[in-house]
């Protein structure tokens, strides 16, 4: 047998046991659907005596100092049709090590445009940084959440109060999947040549926000994969393959949790633009 044919098979088998693994999440997920529905009841955060920012030097990294352990709160941000329960996991590997503030939020089913969410983004990102002293939060965005996020860092000024922000399979050029879902607003949004993803490919200079973009060898609602990619010349980022695992499995994976911990701990050192990881 040659090398090409022996691939192929490799590759739908690798296939077949993501695609299995994606059903079985999937199942999970509906069982703890309901439990997500309802918003989050927001415990006080630990709050961190910070320096005030000096408003009259107008200097950036005076308005956002450096934080120590055990880092600024984690906001997590759900998917298309989806709520704050595809997050348990992720959550708790988020808050064991030095007890990190974690939060989950909630947008409506509903919602139909994305730049209206990155807005009511940045509003709850203000409470929380008043209510646990924060200047500052670190976003972790599956799919739309994502593209959600990267909008208020990139168009509405959220650079100011984000640190890092981590996308899992998120259509950052869009995608071309399943057509026919094109009747709901918000999908539109997500295609290829909206104008939401041509407002994301103009200039951001000065943008302060680290990039972390996680996507997936056999994400099948990546058309083409390589969407989930941030490709952006203004932009610090760091693009990280995971193989073997579809779109549903990245915020539940134990490999790419920890990977996200990693991260959002490492967020200190700079990293260049051209970065690329892989995760096994």
């Amino acid at each position: 047998m040659g090398f090409l044919p022996l691939l192929r098979i490799r590759m739908s088998i690798a296939l077949l046991r993501a695609t299995a693994l994606e059903l079985a999440i999937l199942a999970g997920h509906l069982l703890l659907y309901p439990s997500g529905i309802a918003p989050e009841r927001h415990a006080p955060g630990r709050r961190t005596p910070e320096p005030a920012p000096d408003a009259a030097s107008g200097d950036a990294a005076s308005v956002l100092p450096a934080q120590g352990p055990p880092g600024p709160p984690a906001v997590l941000l759900h998917g298309f049709i989806d709520n704050r329960s595809v997050f348990v996991l992720l959550r708790r590997t988020l808050t064991r090590p030095g007890g990190r503030h974690v939060e989950s939020l909630n947008y409506s089913p509903l919602t139909c445009d994305i730049r209206a969410a990155a807005e009511l983004l940045g509003r709850h990102v203000e409470e929380i940084c008043v209510r646990t002293g924060h200047q500052r939060v670190d976003i972790v965005g599956h799919s739309l959440g994502g593209l959600i996020a990267r909008y208020y860092v990139q168009r509405l000024g959220g650079d100011r109060r984000v640190r890092t922000l981590v996308t899992l399979g998120t259509p950052h050029s869009g995608t071309g999947v399943a057509p026919l879902a094109s009747a709901h607003p918000i999908v539109r949004q997500m295609r290829p040549g909206s104008a939401v993803i041509e407002e994301l490919r103009q200039p951001a200079p000065g943008c302060r926000t680290r990039f972390v973009s996680f996507w997936s060898d056999l994400d099948q609602l990546m058309v083409p994969l390589e969407t989930a990619r941030l490709e952006h010349p203004d932009l610090i980022v760091r693009n990280v393959r995971v193989s073997g695992i579809g779109h549903l499995a990245l915020p539940v994976h134990p490999t790419v949790a920890t990977s996200i911990r990693e991260e959002l701990e490492s967020s200190g050192a700079e990293t260049e633009s051209s970065g690329a990881a892989s995760v096994a």
